[in-house]
């Protein structure tokens, strides 16, 4: 991705949630004659994340950026506020010659889940770019999104995800990314999630 202007910057932005968040900071970037490049946000819990790429004609320090984001008047936003160079030529972590899956694991609720499939997920060199669970009452859900290199057996590596799922008493699927939207646009025409489809595991096999 190449930015419109060359002071390029990676942005995060931290809030309890209330209405007018991404507002306030886009329009902080555009009276600093910036332009937002690329966006992504979420809420949970109550609490709200936004990372944006943002680029402007001249530097800008982190603290000039806070101080407009304030306002006129310097009062406190409430926002926690970080500001990086954004390096255009990062190499993909997954190096090249991946294709993008989808694994769903679900099951009781255990201390630990989480890291134990990231942990076998990062030793076979598989990067995670997006994440969500959702726990529901006793019920656990983990969706994430991974670039799988091409070298790795897809077989294998779902019996070592199935393995590992047995241990903990969930189950676990291995998915291409295209069939996992496909299933769950038909869910989403029956008035269903994507999310509740996962979680009861129908149409997940690879």
């Amino acid at each position: 991705m190449k930015p419109r202007f060359e002071a390029a910057y990676v942005l995060n932005v931290m809030a309890e949630d209330r209405p007018g968040i991404v507002a306030a900071v886009s329009g902080a970037v555009l009276d600093a004659g910036g332009n937002v490049d690329a966006c992504s946000q979420t809420v949970l819990g109550g609490y709200f994340t936004l990372i944006m790429v943002v680029s402007f004609p001249a530097p800008l320090s982190e603290e000039a950026f806070v101080a407009r984001l304030s306002g006129r008047e310097g009062r406190p936003t409430g926002f926690q506020v970080q500001m990086r160079p954004f390096m255009p030529d990062l190499p993909p972590p997954g190096g090249a010659g991946c294709d993008n899956f989808v694994v769903t694991c679900f099951g009781p609720d255990a201390c630990g889940v989480i890291h134990r499939f990231s942990a076998l997920l990062a030793d076979k060199g598989i990067n995670i770019v997006d994440l969500y669970g959702q726990l529901d009452g006793e019920r656990f859900v983990l969706i994430s999104q991974v670039e799988i290199p091409r070298r790795w057996d897809l077989s294998m590596l779902q019996a070592d995800l199935e393995a590992l799922g047995a241990e903990q008493g969930y189950t676990v699927r291995l998915q291409h990314e295209n069939i996992f939207i496909a299933t769950n646009q038909l869910r989403l025409g029956r008035g269903e999630g994507p999310a509740a489809g996962a979680a009861r595991g129908g149409g997940l096999n690879v």
